[in-house]
């Protein structure tokens, strides 16, 4: 463990095995004696924390995994000895809706009807979950029915480019549907720049290990924001952590081993 930093909020080596004080910046003013309180939204980017969680918590249902993502949520507004050092603005958590998209499997050509599996059942559950936490304001992107297309998967490529397969022996299994969201980043990056110009908060916290929001963290720390990034031990690229404010990770360290690893 590296000394704890004496900038709340200020980041500790990318490398290091603990966390940072992530108390955030009170602003305050020596003449009037006034302390301008901590408001924090936090932005979850659901598809990373779901992935994250399932590593570190293992299983969980629709509703624990909504309840795991509010508390989570709500650590990050409190200090060094879980006192509650900042006031919750939002929390705003970015997803994608289950598709609804009908089919026929590549070899089989039997139907497939994905808004009826298990998958989009536990998605559409985790939402109305989602939506009863206290605070929480829901964001979903959309994936367009025209960009879903089977994919053939890649050990299979590599078992037909080898010659250790033929074409004959390829089933549906050996595939995968390719889905790609929209609209979900965007969201994300347009609600980072509202919330930095409308001066409803002073410090965001970003749970996601996404470069993408560069730009968007670039411009809220502009605009005087903390930005603090909780990338739940995941590893993050430089270009990510050279602009932000703060990185503490709230939750348990997957398998207990590894700085920021992928466990």
């Amino acid at each position: 463990m590296i000394e704890k930093s004496s900038a709340p909020g200020s980041k500790p080596s990318q490398t290091h095995s603990g966390r940072a004080d992530p108390g955030g910046v009170s602003f305050s003013n020596s003449i009037l004696g006034h302390i301008s309180p901590t408001v924090t939204a936090v932005l979850v980017d659901a598809a990373f924390f779901l992935k994250r969680a399932r590593l570190i918590f293992g299983r969980l249902t629709p509703q624990e995994a909504a309840q795991r993502l509010h508390r989570v949520a709500l650590d990050h507004l409190n200090g060094a000895r879980n006192q509650r050092v900042a006031r919750l603005h939002r929390i705003f958590v970015y997803d994608a809706p289950p598709v609804a998209w009908k089919g026929h499997r590549p070899i089989s050509k039997t139907p497939v009807d994905l808004l009826q599996s298990p998958t989009a059942r536990w998605r559409s559950d985790f939402h109305r979950a989602l939506i009863g936490q206290r605070k929480v304001a829901l964001r979903l992107g959309e994936v367009p029915a025209a960009h879903i297309h089977w994919q053939l998967k890649q050990e299979a490529l590599k078992a037909l480019a080898n010659g250790r397969r033929s074409w004959e022996s390829i089933t549906d299994d050996d595939f995968q549907l390719e889905l790609r969201q929209e609209g979900v980043d965007m969201r994300l990056g347009l609600d980072i720049a509202s919330l930095a110009y409308q001066g409803h908060v002073n410090q965001i916290v970003l749970i996601s290990g996404d470069a993408d929001f560069v730009p968007a963290a670039k411009l809220a720390r502009r605009q005087g924001i903390d930005f603090v990034l909780d990338p739940m031990w995941a590893n993050i690229r430089p270009d990510l952590y050279e602009h932000i404010d703060g990185l503490r990770t709230v939750v348990p360290r997957p398998g207990g081993s590894g700085a920021n690893g992928d466990g």
